[in-house]
This record gives structure tokens, sequence and C-alpha cells, in this order.
């Protein structure tokens, strides 16, 4: 029963999150497409700056928010994996819980947030390097096929009311040549269309909504299973391959593994490498919204093992420079 609380919870705490992102994306895809364009393109180099300080916020939401967001290519590679990699998750009420020192706190997210920064800008970089980093252009109408919401029922009621419109202008235009004027003009286009733009954002974000539960409720039921006792063992068994799986254990899409890796860390069963590694990979929900929204599954393969491997990397770094926070 508590699992399943929890997963009513964590889900519910992203509704809101997902309704905001499908709303804007929406709206840029049905009438404000030039205006994104011109946005995308000046966002490139300042987007995983802005990520890394929005995923250092204490709610998971925005990881998913950006997960979203790139799959409409609205945001660049870049920004998603510094939203992911300073996505600070339970970290801080797990902290607060404890009553643990808020410095040590801070130079944890501060670690984070840097190396989702730095690594974001690596990845853009490396990326038009390469010629991968896309068109320039969102792809929005793509998650609309595949959610099957209709959408283009917004373009046919746009045509009609430019087409009444048109009529509309010629029957005044022939009015004013006889000295009449009606006085007013009814215009409910732009009710029409943002009814259909509400709509649907609100059967994307069901379909994430419901997506996201099952898959958390499974993934809670299985941490609690296993039982923290069991984690600090393995996790204990040797300090090299317990960066490698506590890594395992950030990717692991539900709060548990961040409240895990962050409560075994405070009780000094995790060390410094291996709980940074845990805690960089732990992107809440992020990588599951990507892998529900985004249609490349090998591109979100790809994601997903190269922030594992930039946290396994840190990781290690960390334990070979003895760092201890």
């Amino acid at each position: 029963m508590d699992v399943l609380l929890d997963s009513v919870f964590d889900t519910a705490e992203l509704i809101p999150f997902l309704l905001l992102t499908y709303v804007v994306m929406e709206a840029i895809e049905h009438g404000f497409a030039g205006s994104a364009e011109r946005i995308i393109a000046r966002t490139d180099k300042s987007g995983p700056l802005v990520g890394a300080l929005l995923g250092a916020l204490p709610q998971c939401g925005f990881s998913a928010m950006a997960a979203t967001l790139y799959a409409g290519r609205v945001i660049t590679a870049g920004t998603l994996v510094a939203v992911i990699l300073s996505t600070s998750d339970e970290l801080i009420p797990v902290f607060m819980a404890n009553q643990a020192h808020m410095g040590r706190l801070g130079a944890i997210i501060g670690l984070k947030m840097a190396v989702g920064l730095v690594v974001g800008v690596v990845v853009d970089l490396v990326l038009h390097a390469l010629h991968r980093a896309g068109d320039g252009h969102p792809h929005i109408a793509e998650l609309c096929e595949r959610a099957h919401c209709h959408c283009g029922v917004i373009e046919d009621d746009d045509q009609a009311r430019d087409g009444a419109h048109g009529h509309d202008h010629a029957h005044h235009a022939h009015d004013h040549s006889h000295g009449h004027s009606h006085g007013h003009d009814h215009d409910h286009g732009g009710h029409g269309r943002w009814w259909h733009i509400l709509r649907s954002a609100c059967i994307h974000t069901a379909e994430v909504t419901v997506f996201i539960f099952v898959i958390t409720l499974c993934f809670g039921l299985a941490i609690e299973h296993v039982g923290q006792e069991t984690m600090a063992a393995i996790l204990a068994s040797h300090p090299v391959r317990a960066v490698f799986l506590a890594a395992l254990i950030g990717l692991i899409p539900n709060c548990g593994a961040s409240v895990a890796l962050a409560q075994l860390f405070l009780d000094g069963a995790l060390a410094t490498g291996p709980m940074l590694a845990g805690l960089l990979v732990s992107g809440g929900m992020g990588l599951l919204v990507l892998f529900r929204t985004n249609a490349d599954t090998r591109q979100n393969v790809e994601i997903a093992a190269f922030i594992y491997l930039v946290g396994v990397t840190c990781g290690l770094l960390a334990s070979a420079l003895g760092i201890v926070l």
C-alpha cells in the first residue's frame, strides 16, 4: 500500500508539468512555429546552463518536461542531458529529513550542476561539429501522430475560418459600398484553437501519466522487495564495483532509487564516489518520459547509456582523487 500511494503521489506531481509542457508545444505547433524556430536558435548555447539551473531545483518534473521538449525537438540534446545530470530529485528532502549538514548538500548539488553544464555544452558542440544537432525546427507533429490526438482538426478549422473570413471581408465591403456597417465582428476562432490545443495536451498528458504510473509502481515494488539493507550489502562489497552498481540503481526511474542512495550515503554505507555516480544518473522520471515520448528507441538507449557513462566516470574520478563530501 505504501508503494502504491508513493507511486500515485510521484505520478500526480508530474501532471502539471506535463500538461503545461504539452500546452506550450501544441501552441508552438499551431500558431507560433516561426517564433519557436527563432527561440530554438537563440537557446542552443544557453540551453545547458538553463537546464542545469532548473534541474537543481527540488522537483523531478523538470526532467520530465525536458524529455518531452526534446522529443519534440524544442530543446537540444545537451540541454536534456544537463537537466537529467543536475536533477536533485529526492536528494534535498532526504538531507533535510536527516538534518544533515547543508554544506554537504550544497557541495553535491553544485557538483551535479557543474557536471550537467559542462557535459551539456560539450554534447551540443560535438553534435554540431558532427552535423547531428538536428535541423533547428520543432517536430511536435510527430508526437501528435503517435498519440493520435487529432491535432489536424486545428488546421482544418483554421482553413475553414480563413475561408469564412474571406467571405466576411467581401460581405463587409459590399455593405460599406451601400453605406451600411454592422458595428461588430464575432471571431470565435481563437477560442476554438485553444480548445483543440488544450484537448490535445490533455490526451498526451493522460497517455504519458498512465505509462509513468505503471512503470513507477513496478520499480517501486521491486525496490521494496530488495530492501535498503540488501542494497547496502551489495554496494559495500567492492569499492569500484559499487560505482557501477550505484549508477545502475540511479537509472531506475523511481524516486525510491535516489532516496535509497542518499540515505545510504548519510548512513555511511556509501562512499562519495558511488553516491555521486548514482545521484548524477538519477534524473527522476526524465529517461522514462523520454522512452515514452521519443520515437527513436536507439537514440533513447544512446542517451541513457551516455548518462550512465558520465555518472560512472565522475564516480571513479571522485574515488581515485579521494574526494570526501
